[in-house]
Protein backbone atom coordinates (compact mmCIF):
# COMPACT_ATOMS: atom_id res chain seq x y z
CA UNK A 1 0.00 0.00 0.00
CA UNK A 2 1.38 3.36 -0.90
CA UNK A 3 1.13 4.85 2.17
CA UNK A 4 2.98 2.97 5.18
CA UNK A 5 4.01 -0.42 5.93
CA UNK A 6 7.39 -0.88 4.72
CA UNK A 7 7.48 2.98 5.75
CA UNK A 8 6.51 3.27 9.62
CA UNK A 9 6.86 0.09 10.79
CA UNK A 10 6.32 -0.62 14.11
CA UNK A 11 7.45 2.58 16.16
CA UNK A 12 4.12 4.58 14.55
CA UNK A 13 2.05 1.92 15.74
CA UNK A 14 3.37 2.18 19.19
CA UNK A 15 3.28 5.97 18.70
CA UNK A 16 -0.58 5.87 18.07
CA UNK A 17 -1.35 3.71 20.86
CA UNK A 18 0.42 5.51 23.37
CA UNK A 19 -1.87 8.31 22.44
CA UNK A 20 -5.07 6.72 23.16
CA UNK A 21 -3.87 5.27 26.55
CA UNK A 22 -2.04 6.91 29.32
CA UNK A 23 -0.35 3.92 31.04
CA UNK A 24 0.25 1.89 28.33
CA UNK A 25 3.69 2.36 27.86
CA UNK A 26 6.64 4.79 29.44
CA UNK A 27 6.24 8.43 29.74
CA UNK A 28 9.30 8.90 27.92
CA UNK A 29 8.05 7.53 24.31
CA UNK A 30 4.70 9.39 25.34
CA UNK A 31 6.34 12.30 24.30
CA UNK A 32 6.98 11.07 21.28
CA UNK A 33 3.06 11.64 20.42
CA UNK A 34 2.68 14.72 22.39
CA UNK A 35 2.76 16.43 19.32
CA UNK A 36 0.74 18.94 16.75
CA UNK A 37 1.79 16.73 13.97
CA UNK A 38 2.40 12.75 15.18
CA UNK A 39 3.67 10.48 12.48
CA UNK A 40 0.73 8.23 12.81
CA UNK A 41 -2.72 9.19 12.44
CA UNK A 42 -6.45 8.11 12.58
CA UNK A 43 -7.76 8.97 9.50
CA UNK A 44 -6.11 10.58 6.46
CA UNK A 45 -7.58 11.32 3.51
CA UNK A 46 -5.59 12.54 0.23
CA UNK A 47 -5.57 13.25 -3.61
CA UNK A 48 -2.29 14.14 -5.77
CA UNK A 49 -2.02 14.90 -9.06
CA UNK A 50 1.08 14.52 -11.59
CA UNK A 51 1.41 16.37 -14.91
CA UNK A 52 2.99 13.80 -16.78
CA UNK A 53 6.17 11.77 -18.02
CA UNK A 54 7.61 10.18 -20.19
CA UNK A 55 9.17 6.61 -20.29
CA UNK A 56 10.38 3.58 -21.67
CA UNK A 57 9.40 0.27 -21.14
CA UNK A 58 9.78 -3.24 -22.51
CA UNK A 59 9.01 -6.93 -21.84
CA UNK A 60 11.54 -9.26 -19.89
CA UNK A 61 13.70 -10.14 -22.90
CA UNK A 62 11.87 -7.85 -25.59
CA UNK A 63 11.92 -4.79 -27.62
CA UNK A 64 12.26 -1.52 -26.08
CA UNK A 65 9.55 1.20 -26.68
CA UNK A 66 8.30 4.52 -25.26
CA UNK A 67 5.27 6.31 -24.49
CA UNK A 68 3.80 9.10 -22.10
CA UNK A 69 1.81 9.39 -19.12
CA UNK A 70 -0.16 12.39 -19.84
CA UNK A 71 -1.51 13.25 -16.51
CA UNK A 72 -1.76 10.87 -13.33
CA UNK A 73 -4.58 11.44 -10.38
CA UNK A 74 -4.22 9.48 -7.18
CA UNK A 75 -7.13 9.84 -4.24
CA UNK A 76 -7.55 7.88 -1.51
CA UNK A 77 -7.66 7.72 2.19
CA UNK A 78 -6.47 4.87 5.26
CA UNK A 79 -7.92 4.60 9.09
CA UNK A 80 -5.53 3.16 11.60
CA UNK A 81 -7.54 2.01 15.07
CA UNK A 82 -6.20 -0.09 17.93
CA UNK A 83 -9.58 -1.18 19.17
CA UNK A 84 -7.37 -3.17 22.48
CA UNK A 85 -5.13 -1.34 24.71
CA UNK A 86 -3.39 -3.05 27.42
CA UNK A 87 0.00 -2.38 29.86
CA UNK A 88 2.51 -4.34 27.52
CA UNK A 89 0.35 -5.40 24.21
CA UNK A 90 -2.27 -3.31 21.74
CA UNK A 91 -4.27 -4.96 18.83
CA UNK A 92 -5.82 -2.79 16.20
CA UNK A 93 -6.47 -2.45 12.31
CA UNK A 94 -5.18 -0.70 9.47
CA UNK A 95 -7.69 -0.03 6.20
CA UNK A 96 -6.86 1.79 3.13
CA UNK A 97 -8.43 2.72 -0.24
CA UNK A 98 -6.45 4.16 -3.64
CA UNK A 99 -7.96 4.99 -6.36
CA UNK A 100 -5.35 5.81 -9.57
CA UNK A 101 -6.08 7.32 -12.70
CA UNK A 102 -3.57 7.31 -15.83
CA UNK A 103 -4.32 9.35 -19.14
CA UNK A 104 -1.47 7.44 -20.93
CA UNK A 105 0.03 7.51 -24.84
CA UNK A 106 0.98 4.82 -26.68
CA UNK A 107 0.04 2.43 -23.40
CA UNK A 108 2.27 -0.70 -23.09
CA UNK A 109 -0.26 -2.24 -21.02
CA UNK A 110 -2.31 -3.30 -24.27
CA UNK A 111 -1.34 -5.56 -26.87
CA UNK A 112 -3.34 -2.88 -28.55
CA UNK A 113 -1.80 0.58 -27.95
CA UNK A 114 -3.74 3.13 -28.77
CA UNK A 115 -2.94 6.84 -29.46
CA UNK A 116 -4.66 8.10 -26.21
CA UNK A 117 -6.83 6.07 -23.24
CA UNK A 118 -7.73 6.71 -19.64
CA UNK A 119 -7.05 3.31 -17.18
CA UNK A 120 -8.91 3.20 -13.82
CA UNK A 121 -7.59 1.07 -11.13
CA UNK A 122 -9.27 0.74 -7.64
CA UNK A 123 -7.00 -0.69 -4.98
CA UNK A 124 -7.45 -1.51 -1.16
CA UNK A 125 -5.77 -3.07 1.92
CA UNK A 126 -6.93 -4.37 5.61
CA UNK A 127 -4.65 -5.23 8.15
CA UNK A 128 -4.78 -6.69 11.70
CA UNK A 129 -1.91 -5.32 13.71
CA UNK A 130 -0.16 -6.19 17.23
CA UNK A 131 2.09 -4.75 19.09
CA UNK A 132 3.98 -5.91 22.38
CA UNK A 133 6.10 -3.84 24.52
CA UNK A 134 9.20 -5.10 26.61
CA UNK A 135 12.61 -4.29 27.63
CA UNK A 136 16.25 -5.03 26.54
CA UNK A 137 18.70 -4.02 28.80
CA UNK A 138 16.72 -1.73 30.32
CA UNK A 139 15.39 0.16 27.11
CA UNK A 140 11.96 -0.55 25.77
CA UNK A 141 11.92 -2.89 23.41
CA UNK A 142 8.89 -2.76 20.80
CA UNK A 143 7.21 -6.06 18.70
CA UNK A 144 4.55 -6.00 16.25
CA UNK A 145 3.10 -8.52 13.84
CA UNK A 146 0.59 -7.28 10.71
CA UNK A 147 -1.46 -9.74 9.02
CA UNK A 148 -2.66 -8.01 5.68
CA UNK A 149 -4.97 -8.84 2.98
CA UNK A 150 -5.17 -6.03 -0.69
CA UNK A 151 -6.89 -6.75 -4.00
CA UNK A 152 -9.12 -4.71 -6.40
CA UNK A 153 -12.84 -3.76 -6.83
CA UNK A 154 -12.56 -7.56 -8.32
CA UNK A 155 -11.94 -8.71 -4.36
CA UNK A 156 -9.11 -9.76 -2.29
CA UNK A 157 -5.98 -10.75 -4.29
CA UNK A 158 -3.45 -11.68 -1.86
CA UNK A 159 -2.44 -12.08 1.86
CA UNK A 160 0.62 -11.54 3.54
CA UNK A 161 2.47 -10.51 6.70
CA UNK A 162 5.20 -8.78 8.17
CA UNK A 163 7.16 -9.05 11.60
CA UNK A 164 8.82 -5.91 13.30
CA UNK A 165 11.40 -5.26 16.14
CA UNK A 166 12.30 -1.99 17.48
CA UNK A 167 14.44 -1.02 20.16
CA UNK A 168 14.33 2.14 21.60
CA UNK A 169 17.32 3.40 21.98
CA UNK A 170 16.53 7.15 23.26
CA UNK A 171 13.33 8.75 24.31
CA UNK A 172 13.57 12.53 25.43
CA UNK A 173 11.51 15.95 24.61
CA UNK A 174 14.04 16.74 22.56
CA UNK A 175 15.90 13.27 20.70
CA UNK A 176 14.23 9.77 19.80
CA UNK A 177 16.11 7.12 18.84
CA UNK A 178 15.46 3.52 17.39
CA UNK A 179 16.96 0.83 15.27
CA UNK A 180 14.52 -2.22 14.04
CA UNK A 181 14.09 -4.85 11.73
CA UNK A 182 11.68 -4.96 9.21
CA UNK A 183 10.55 -8.81 8.16
CA UNK A 184 8.48 -9.85 5.10
CA UNK A 185 6.13 -13.03 4.83
CA UNK A 186 5.75 -12.22 0.83
CA UNK A 187 6.88 -14.59 -1.98
CA UNK A 188 6.80 -10.80 -3.93
CA UNK A 189 9.25 -9.38 -1.35
CA UNK A 190 12.42 -8.58 -3.00
CA UNK A 191 14.37 -8.48 0.18
CA UNK A 192 12.96 -10.57 2.62
CA UNK A 193 14.25 -8.62 6.01
CA UNK A 194 15.36 -4.74 6.22
CA UNK A 195 17.30 -2.75 8.70
CA UNK A 196 15.25 0.45 10.47
CA UNK A 197 16.52 3.47 11.95
CA UNK A 198 14.64 6.51 13.26
CA UNK A 199 16.35 10.02 14.67
CA UNK A 200 14.33 12.98 15.70
CA UNK A 201 15.83 15.80 17.14
CA UNK A 202 14.86 18.76 18.08
CA UNK A 203 16.60 22.23 18.41
CA UNK A 204 16.02 25.79 19.19
CA UNK A 205 13.35 27.99 16.97
CA UNK A 206 11.99 25.48 15.76
CA UNK A 207 14.22 23.33 13.83
CA UNK A 208 13.71 19.82 13.80
CA UNK A 209 15.68 16.75 12.19
CA UNK A 210 13.74 13.74 11.05
CA UNK A 211 14.90 10.93 9.98
CA UNK A 212 12.77 7.33 9.22
CA UNK A 213 14.64 4.82 7.22
CA UNK A 214 13.69 3.30 4.85
CA UNK A 215 11.03 5.82 4.83
CA UNK A 216 13.15 9.01 4.27
CA UNK A 217 14.92 11.55 5.49
CA UNK A 218 13.55 15.14 6.54
CA UNK A 219 14.65 19.06 7.81
CA UNK A 220 11.74 20.65 9.81
CA UNK A 221 11.07 24.08 10.53
CA UNK A 222 7.91 25.07 13.07
CA UNK A 223 6.18 28.66 11.76
CA UNK A 224 3.19 30.56 12.04
CA UNK A 225 2.63 29.15 15.71
CA UNK A 226 0.23 26.26 14.37
CA UNK A 227 2.58 25.36 10.84
CA UNK A 228 5.38 23.27 9.78
CA UNK A 229 7.37 23.23 6.96
CA UNK A 230 9.86 20.60 6.00
CA UNK A 231 12.53 19.98 3.20
CA UNK A 232 13.27 16.49 2.10
CA UNK A 233 12.40 13.31 0.72
CA UNK A 234 10.22 10.24 1.39
CA UNK A 235 10.38 6.70 -0.45
CA UNK A 236 6.34 5.00 -1.50
CA UNK A 237 5.09 2.53 -3.91
CA UNK A 238 2.02 2.79 -6.16
CA UNK A 239 0.27 -0.71 -6.50
CA UNK A 240 -2.54 -2.23 -7.89
CA UNK A 241 -3.66 -5.21 -9.43
CA UNK A 242 -4.52 -6.25 -13.19
CA UNK A 243 -7.21 -8.69 -14.14
CA UNK A 244 -7.09 -8.37 -18.19
CA UNK A 245 -3.41 -8.00 -18.89
CA UNK A 246 -2.46 -9.59 -22.28
CA UNK A 247 -6.07 -10.87 -22.45
CA UNK A 248 -4.78 -13.29 -19.93
CA UNK A 249 -7.13 -15.20 -17.15
CA UNK A 250 -4.24 -14.55 -14.65
CA UNK A 251 -3.65 -11.85 -12.23
CA UNK A 252 -0.78 -9.81 -12.24
CA UNK A 253 0.93 -6.68 -9.79
CA UNK A 254 1.66 -3.52 -11.19
CA UNK A 255 4.19 -2.32 -8.59
CA UNK A 256 5.78 1.18 -8.82
CA UNK A 257 8.52 2.47 -6.50
CA UNK A 258 8.74 6.29 -5.90
CA UNK A 259 10.91 8.60 -4.36
CA UNK A 260 8.71 12.11 -3.63
CA UNK A 261 11.68 14.96 -3.32
CA UNK A 262 10.52 18.87 -2.25
CA UNK A 263 8.40 20.69 0.14
CA UNK A 264 5.68 19.92 2.59
CA UNK A 265 3.83 22.07 4.45
CA UNK A 266 1.44 20.78 7.74
CA UNK A 267 -0.58 23.30 9.42
CA UNK A 268 -2.67 22.37 12.45
CA UNK A 269 -6.26 23.46 12.48
CA UNK A 270 -7.46 22.77 15.53
CA UNK A 271 -9.85 20.24 16.89
CA UNK A 272 -7.23 17.36 15.69
CA UNK A 273 -7.27 18.24 12.29
CA UNK A 274 -4.19 18.56 10.12
CA UNK A 275 -3.82 20.17 6.59
CA UNK A 276 -0.88 19.11 4.17
CA UNK A 277 0.19 20.59 0.70
CA UNK A 278 2.99 18.73 -0.80
CA UNK A 279 4.79 19.42 -3.46
CA UNK A 280 7.91 18.48 -5.69
CA UNK A 281 9.63 16.11 -8.10
CA UNK A 282 8.53 12.58 -8.28
CA UNK A 283 11.58 10.54 -9.42
CA UNK A 284 10.45 6.35 -10.74
CA UNK A 285 13.24 4.73 -10.89
CA UNK A 286 11.35 1.38 -11.72
CA UNK A 287 7.90 0.29 -12.69
CA UNK A 288 6.80 -3.72 -12.58
CA UNK A 289 4.65 -5.97 -13.86
CA UNK A 290 4.87 -9.27 -12.75
CA UNK A 291 2.20 -12.32 -11.43
CA UNK A 292 0.67 -11.47 -8.24
CA UNK A 293 2.31 -15.21 -7.36
CA UNK A 294 5.50 -14.84 -8.24
CA UNK A 295 8.77 -12.77 -6.96
CA UNK A 296 9.16 -8.80 -8.25
CA UNK A 297 12.50 -10.65 -9.80
CA UNK A 298 9.99 -12.90 -12.15
CA UNK A 299 8.56 -9.67 -13.80
CA UNK A 300 6.70 -9.58 -17.43
CA UNK A 301 7.12 -6.07 -17.68
CA UNK A 302 9.43 -3.12 -16.59
CA UNK A 303 9.74 0.39 -17.10
CA UNK A 304 11.63 3.53 -16.11
CA UNK A 305 10.15 6.87 -16.21
CA UNK A 306 11.36 10.73 -16.36
CA UNK A 307 11.19 12.92 -13.07
CA UNK A 308 7.95 14.75 -13.15
CA UNK A 309 6.03 17.29 -11.06
CA UNK A 310 3.47 16.67 -8.08
CA UNK A 311 1.50 18.15 -5.68
CA UNK A 312 -0.50 16.81 -2.66
CA UNK A 313 -3.29 17.93 -0.58
CA UNK A 314 -4.27 16.10 2.59
CA UNK A 315 -6.57 15.37 5.38
CA UNK A 316 -5.93 13.91 8.50
CA UNK A 317 -7.84 13.24 11.61
CA UNK A 318 -6.46 12.21 14.99
CA UNK A 319 -8.81 12.77 17.86
CA UNK A 320 -6.36 11.30 20.49
CA UNK A 321 -3.70 14.03 20.30
CA UNK A 322 -2.67 15.93 23.16
CA UNK A 323 -1.82 19.28 23.19
CA UNK A 324 2.00 19.81 24.33
CA UNK A 325 3.20 20.90 27.40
Amino acid sequence: MKKNLVLLGSFALVCSSSAQTKDSIPQKVQAIVADKFPAARVLNLSYEYNGGYKYSSNVKGGVITRGKVESLHQAGGSLNVNFLNRRSWTLGTSLGYQYTSFNVQESDLSTQPQKMRTQDFHYHYESLNFSYFSKLFGKMVIYSASFMTDGSDKGIERMRGILTGTWVLKATRDVQMTIGLLGFIDPAAIIPVVPTFTYKQQYRDGWMIDVLLPKGAYVRKTMLRNGRLSLGADLSTTTFYLNDFWESDKVYTFSQMEINSGLTYEHNLGRSFIATLKSGMKNIPRSRIFEKSERQNNYVWEASADPSFYVNVGLSFNPFAKKRR
